[in-house]
C-alpha cells in the first residue's frame, strides 16, 4: 500500500482497549476520561479480521496498544492468533509495565517478539507525581522478566519534561552501560490542551543530545531491520543503545508508515489528524471482505504529508486523548 506522497504504509497499529491502570499527567486528566462502552470496542474477532486484511494488503508490523493492552482479558490467544498468520507479521506490543511481569513469559511463548515499555522516572515518588498511581517497582519486575523471557530487543520509552523530569535523562541513558537495552527518549508531544504540561514543557532533541554528550563519547549506529522514528547512538564501552525520537522539532512524517485503529474501531492516518474512518459500523453492518479492504485503502489515501503540532502556538481540544488513540 502506498499513499498520495508515495510512502509505504506497511505498519498497523492497533488499541485493543482504551482502559488503563494510570493516570499520566500528559495522556489524561486526573479524573481520567469517559471508557468507551463494551459494545463499541471492538472484539478479538473483529480485530483479526481487520488484521488479516491488512496483513494480506502489505502490513508487515502490527504493534498492540492501549490505554494498557495488558488489563485486557483474552490477549495472549489473540497473540497467538496473530502469529500463526500466514504472512508472520512482525508483532509487537507497548505497555505500561505494571502487568508485564506476569505474563511476559506467556507473551513469548505464543509468538509476540518484543515489548517497548513506557517509564519516565526511576524514582518511586516521581513515578507516583507523574502517574498519579504507586508502582515503579512492579514495572522495573516486568522489565526484568521481558528480558528474562527473550521479549528482544527490549525498549524503554522516556519521555523527558522540562521541571518535572529531565533532570534523569542522563540517569536513563547510563543504564546502558549495564544492559542491552534501547533506551529512548521522545520528545513531549501536546496531544491535548487540558492536561497537566503545556507545549513549553517540552524538552527538544537538540537539549536531550546536550545531555547525552556530558555523559561520554557517542557515535550514531546503522539502524537494522524495520527503520523507526528513533535515532539510535551507543556510548563507548556501552552494551545497549540509546535513541531520540524528536517528534516535534524534526518530525518524521516522510518515512511514516503507519496507520493506527482505535479500540471503537476506527482507522486513523495520521496520529494528529481528526480524519478516521469507521470500520466498527461497516463491520457490524456485515460488509464483504473486498469492502473492508476498500475502507483501509482508503484511509491509506487520506493520509496527510506531514502533522503541523510545532506550528501550533495553542494546542487545540481534540476529539480523543492519546489513551483513546492507542500510543
Amino acid at each position: 500500500m502506498r499513499d498520495t506522497f508515495n510512502r509505504k504504509i506497511d505498519y498497523l497499529r492497533i488499541s485493543i482497549t482504551d482502559r488503563c491502570n494510570l493516570r499520566c499527567r500528559y495522556c489524561m486528566p486526573e479524573e481520567g476520561v469517559p471508557s468507551v462502552g463494551h459494545g463499541q470496542v471492538l472484539t478479538f474477532e473483529e480485530l483479526f479480521r481487520i488484521s488479516r486484511i491488512a496483513v494480506e494488503h502489505g502490513v508487515r508490523k502490527i504493534r498492540l496498544t492501549g490505554g494498557e493492552p495488558l488489563v485486557r482479558r483474552g490477549l495472549i490467544p489473540f497473540v497467538e492468533r496473530l502469529c500463526q498468520l500466514p504472512q508472520r507479521p512482525e508483532l509487537t506490543l507497548t505497555s505500561n509495565g505494571l502487568l508485564l511481569a506476569e505474563q511476559a513469559a506467556e507473551l513469548k511463548k505464543v509468538g509476540l517478539q518484543r515489548v517497548n515499555v513506557s517509564l519516565d522516572t526511576l524514582k518511586p515518588e516521581r513515578f507516583e507525581q507523574i502517574t498519579r498511581r504507586p508502582g515503579l517497582d512492579k514495572v522495573l519486575e516486568g522489565i526484568s522478566a521481558a528480558e528474562a523471557a527473550g521479549l528482544w530487543p527490549l525498549k524503554v520509552n522516556m519521555v523527558p519534561i522540562r521541571g518535572v523530569n529531565a533532570d534523569e535523562i542522563a540517569d536513563f541513558a547510563r543504564l546502558t552501560f549495564e544492559h542491552d537495552w534501547q533506551v529512548r527518549f521522545i520528545e513531549f508531544m501536546p496531544v491535548s490542551g487540558d492536561l497537566d504540561y503545556p507545549p513549553e514543557s517540552r524538552f527538544s532533541a537538540a537539549e536531550i543530545f546536550e545531555v547525552l554528550g556530558s555523559i561520554a563519547p557517542f557515535k550514531e549506529i546503522e539502524r537494522k531491520g524495520p527503520v523507526g522514528p528513533a535515532r539510535l547512538y551507543q556510548f563507548e564501552g556501552a552494551k545497549g543503545v540509546v535513541g531520540v525520537i524528536p517528534a516535534v522539532s524534526d518530525h518524521f512524517c516522510g518515512e511514516c508508515n503507519r496507520l493506527r485503529l482505535t479500540a471503537d474501531g476506527f482507522l486513523r492516518p495520521c496520529l494528529f489528524c481528526e480524519d478516521e474512518i469507521d470500520l466498527r459500523t461497516a463491520l457490524r453492518q456485515g460488509c464483504s471482505d473486498e469492502e473492508l479492504a476498500q475502507l483501509l485503502l482508503g484511509a491509506v489515501q487520506i493520509k496527510p504529508e506531514r502533522h503541523r503540532i510545532a506550528e501550533e502556538t495553542v494546542v487545540p481540544e481534540r476529539r480523543r486523548k492519546m489513551q483513546g488513540i492507542g500510543g
